[in-house]
């Protein structure tokens, strides 16, 4: 069972997802960094994942991928449930608890025949909430298959993220498609990549279906053994977009959602409460688009829902990308960032760097200068520009489309200030 395992990145990913959280997307290491300390501190709004990358962050757990066959029960086979109790003082019992044998079960049940290997699964009522993993061989190789379960606010801002397609120049995929279902229901299918930069081949294949009522079921499955660590075993994941579709759609695992235990309102007095509110990510792409330099053209942009946008510009000798992050609470890691920099009359801390880029470009080189404004609110805006328009590709030019100076300009314009 998962009650004891270490937390690798499947659980990292899982965990984060079942608390209804995700993590901005940060493509200058020392920003993400920093960034993840702040969510540490605050409610997480995200995820770029991964991601995955930011992914987006783009998978909520695990792996899996099923097919009812004819004939099948789409209730699957009998199982053997604790039946959980409400709480003295009420009539109506809670919905009857699944274990982690018994989500084991139901999903081997909606596979096509195959081997199993590497089982693990936590139950409805586990305080981390319920997850089921296994490695499927169907004959053309293993395969990391996985599922998890949530609950989330219909029509909030969760939902919407969870059924947004990836921003390609966010996050590199080959097909995404989000749908409504007759039922009212939203549906995502993604087939893209576990490393967003590319290094190695492993692909990650998603399902993510949002109910009416605020049920998340997420599938994922990958083309190796494992999602990291392991070599690709297959030149594609064993579950196809329709047999995603078939296993993310199955009743039972509404049943799962809504056997989980649900956790009390905090009062109004014990409320977390953040320090700032999180900075909208279209002001912030407004305000980087109207201090741009007049000769250039935008040819993109796009960004997150918070803190973070990015436009591709074009001066007429290639595209480059150009992205902000604007952040609160940062004002405790200033020794560690700007140790180096300088320190402006008004308090405004400043540190600049040129580098190479991170992602899988070749000849790519990313520009950034960091400010950080003086006050308890740790206000940091941050900004980047590369010598390309999409940071997965090759160099498409020598140097990003703006200078230092002018990057330094925008990340220290005073038009920032309306949004602090």
């Amino acid at each position: 069972m998962l009650e004891n395992d270490r937390q690798d990145p499947f659980e990292d990913r899982l965990g984060a997802a079942l608390r209804d959280a995700g993590d901005g997307f940060e493509a200058d290491r020392a920003a993400l960094v920093t960034a993840g300390r702040v969510r540490g501190r605050r409610a997480l709004l995200r995820r770029r994942t991964a991601v995955v990358g930011g992914v987006a962050g783009v998978a909520l757990a695990g792996v899996g991928g099923a097919l009812v066959l004819p004939g099948d029960d789409p209730a699957g086979p009998d199982r053997s449930r604790t039946a959980s109790a409400a709480s003295a003082g009420t009539a109506t019992a809670a919905a009857a608890a699944f274990s982690g044998d018994d989500l084991l079960r139901e999903l081997k049940g909606l596979l096509p025949g195959g081997t199993y290997g590497e089982e693990s699964a936590r139950g409805s009522d586990h305080q981390l909430g319920p997850a089921t993993r296994l490695v499927y061989d169907d004959g053309d190789g293993a395969a990391a298959v996985g599922m998890g379960f949530a609950r989330v606010e219909p029509g909030s801002a969760r939902v919407r993220e969870l059924m947004a397609c990836p921003d390609h120049n966010m996050t590199p995929y080959d097909d995404c498609s989000s749908d409504r279902l007759p039922d009212g229901s939203l549906l995502k299918l993604y087939q893209g990549y576990e490393y967003p930069d590319l290094r190695v081949d492993t692909k990650l294949w998603t399902a993510d279906l949002v109910t009416a009522e605020g049920q998340h079921v997420s599938v994922s499955e990958w083309n190796a053994p494992a999602e990291k660590g392991a070599p690709v075993s297959r030149d594609e994941p064993p579950l196809s977009t329709e047999r995603l579709r078939t296993l993310v759609t199955a009743g039972v695992w509404r049943e799962v959602v809504d056997s989980i235990p649900k956790s009390p309102k905090p009062s109004r007095s014990t409320a977390p409460r953040t320090e700032r509110p999180e900075v909208s990510g279209k002001s912030v792409g407004d305000t980087l688009a109207a201090l741009l330099p007049g000769k250039l053209d935008v040819v993109a942009r796009g960004g997150q829902e918070f803190e973070y946008a990015y436009v591709v510009v074009d001066d007429g000798r290639g595209r480059s990308l150009v992205q902000i992050n604007v952040q609160y609470g940062m004002a405790d890691v200033a020794g560690q960032l700007y140790a180096d920099g300088e320190t402006l009359p008004d308090g405004t801390r400043v540190a600049t760097r040129q580098g190479p880029g991170e992602k899988a470009g070749s000849g790519v080189v990313m520009w950034t200068v960091d400010t950080l404004r003086p006050g308890p609110a740790g206000f940091r805006v941050v900004i980047s520009a590369f010598n390309t328009g999409d940071q997965n590709k090759d160099a498409t030019r020598d140097a990003p489309a703006l200078t230092m100076e002018q990057l330094r300009g925008i990340a220290l314009s005073e038009q920032w200030d309306a949004l602090r």
